[in-house]
Parts: structure tokens; C-alpha cells; sequence
């Protein structure tokens, strides 16, 4: 069974019933990512349990790779899977990491709580927040750098928890990231239309409000970042891809940066589609990931 082609709350239910389907793929573990590209042999993994809000452990993996040259830079980063699904063994995290780790980036890859009917913003985005704070109060022990060295970053959904959570930093008084990278990311409520207005009858408006909670919480400006003011964002990578029909966000909020006196750099990369760093072989998927290492590493 193909659970995108079932209806929102079959799928929730489903996930919450049985958990998510195993990804059928199998040669995107560890073991077989090594085996398929060589360069990735060095990078060490460790699983780490983060206390979280309400209780809750946050999973995350620690990436170091000490045989590569350091960028001086590291990275906390967040999956997507549109807020219901995703997990640290998906290409999205474990891939994306240990190609990363292997540049000399050292990355924490952390998890986050779904919104399966009962959970909703600002849940997943307190899971990041916990994260992100526990990367920063251990970076020369995790990283082997500074805390005014360490970035935040996401793709998808992940994208847009790790976009809010800059944006509750920076609105909070806090210590924020050194740099942001966001792939593909979903920064308003309605992605198509890089708007906050809702089409009712939209899968994409159902993801949102299941998101949120309510059509009133979709306005908010940590749940949807490009809905608040740009001043005050760290510098920012925003990857987009030419035939994702969610790139209008992305690029939307690329023009709000910049018109903010943001430094930010939009890489739009051709030939690919929503999801495709979640494809090892995509042959775009290899060119966002030197994207992110590029940029990452031109940082002062």
C-alpha cells in the first residue's frame, strides 16, 4: 500500500496504529551507503537521547569524520516528512549527514515529535529548539568547535521547524545559529502560493492544519517563518528545485531576506524535485549536498 495516495486522516491513522512503513530500499542503511560510496568510510556515528519539553527524549546522531580536513563549522539538522513521518535512518537525515561529516562538517541529526491528530505546533519545533540547545551547550565536546560556530539547518518540513526555531531565537533573546541552510523549504502556510491564504480543498492546506492545529495558529510567524519579519535571520542558504511546486516559497522568502539586509543565497537546482536529497542516487541530490558543504565552508 502506497500511503500517499490515501486521505490525510487514513494515513494519520495508520501511523499511529502501525507506526511508518519501512522504507522498502535496501541499500540506503548505513552499512550500504558506506559500501556504495567509499569517501564515507571515516565518518563515526554515535545515537544520542536529548532531554526534551514535556518529558519527551529527542533522538539525534552525532556525524565526525576526524580523518577530513575541518571546515571549522558544524551543523544541526533536521529531516523532513511533512510534520507526520520521517526518522533518523531516512537518506533525508543519515545520508545527507554522513556526506556532510565526511566534508568536514560536523552534523547532529535530531528527530522530532509527529503530528499525528494529537500533537501540533509548537511541539515539533520545541523538540528542534531542545536540540539545538543541547548542541550548543556541548559544541567543542560534539563538534570539536565553537558554539559561535555551530549552524541549523533542515529540509522540508524540517526547513521549516529549523526556520521557525531561528526565528524564536532571535525573538527570544537567544544564542542563535552561525549560519542557516534550508532545503526546499515549506515557510508559509500555503506553499504553492508562498501566501498565508488557505485553499480548503488543498492536501497541502490539510498537512498545515494538521500541523498548526487551526486555520489561527497557521498565522503564526514561528510556525510559518516567512509570515514574521526577515531582520534579524543569520545568514541563510535557501536550496530550491526546478520542478518542486513548493519552490515558490522557498524563493519567496529568499526576496524577503535579502530585502531585509539578510546576506542570503538562493541555489536553485535544475533538474530536481521536492525530496530528491532523500534519493543517494538522484544524481541532483550529490549537487545540493556540495552546495551546502560550499557554502558552509565560505563562512567566515
Amino acid at each position: 500500500m502506497d500511503f500517499r495516495t490515501l486521505p490525510l486522516p487514513e494515513v494519520l491513522r495508520l501511523f499511529r496504529e502501525r507506526g511508518e512503513p519501512a522504507d522498502p530500499r535496501p541499500d540506503v542503511d548505513t552499512a550500504s551507503l558506506k559500501r556504495r560510496f567509499p569517501r564515507l568510510a571515516g565518518v563515526e556515528t554515535a545515537d544520542l537521547r536529548i532531554d526534551g519539553p514535556r518529558g519527551r527524549v529527542v533522538p539525534a546522531r552525532l556525524y565526525r569524520d576526524a580523518s577530513a580536513a575541518a571546515s571549522g563549522h558544524a551543523l544541526v539538522w533536521a529531516h523532513g516528512g511533512a510534520f507526520i513521518g520521517g526518522h533518523l535512518d531516512m537518506p533525508e537525515s543519515n545520508w545527507v549527514a554522513l556526506e556532510l561529516a565526511a566534508r568536514g562538517i560536523p552534523v547532529l541529526a535530531v528527530d522530532y515529535v509527529k503530528c499525528l491528530g494529537d500533537v501540533h505546533f509548537p511541539e515539533p519545533s520545541d523538540d528542534v529548539l531542545a536540540g539545538w540547545r543541547y548542541a550548543l551547550a556541548n559544541a567543542v565536546e560534539l563538534f570539536g568547535v565553537s558554539s559561535s560556530a555551530v549552524m541549523l539547518g533542515g529540509a522540508s518540513a524540517g526547513g521549516n521547524l529549523t526556520a521557525g526555531a531561528a526565528a524564536r531565537l532571535r525573538d527570544a533573546g537567544e544564542h542563535g545559529p552561525a549560519g542557516l541552510v534550508l532545503v526546499y523549504p515549506v515557510v508559509h502556510p500555503n506553499g504553492l502560493d508562498a501566501s498565508a491564504d488557505l485553499h480548503p480543498d488543498s492536501p497541502h492546506t490539510a498537512l498545515t492544519l494538521n500541523f498548526t492545529g487551526s486555520p489561527e495558529a497557521a498565522l503564526d510567524p514561528h510556525a510559518f517563518a516567512a509570515l514574521g519579519r526577515a531582520e534579524g535571520f543569520p545568514p541563510t542558504l535557501i536550496v530550491v528545485c526546478e520542478h518542486d511546486v513548493l519552490r515558490p516559497s522557498g524563493e519567496s522568502f529568499a526576496r524577503q531576506l535579502d530585502d531585509a539586509g539578510v546576506d542570503v543565497q538562493l541555489h536553485l537546482e535544475a533538474a530536481a524535485d521536492h525530496g530528491h536529497i532523500n534519493e543517494p542516487s538522484d544524481p541532483t541530490a550529490l549537487l545540493t549536498v556540495q552546495a551546502i558543504a560550499n557554502w558552509i565552508r565560505e563562512r567566515e
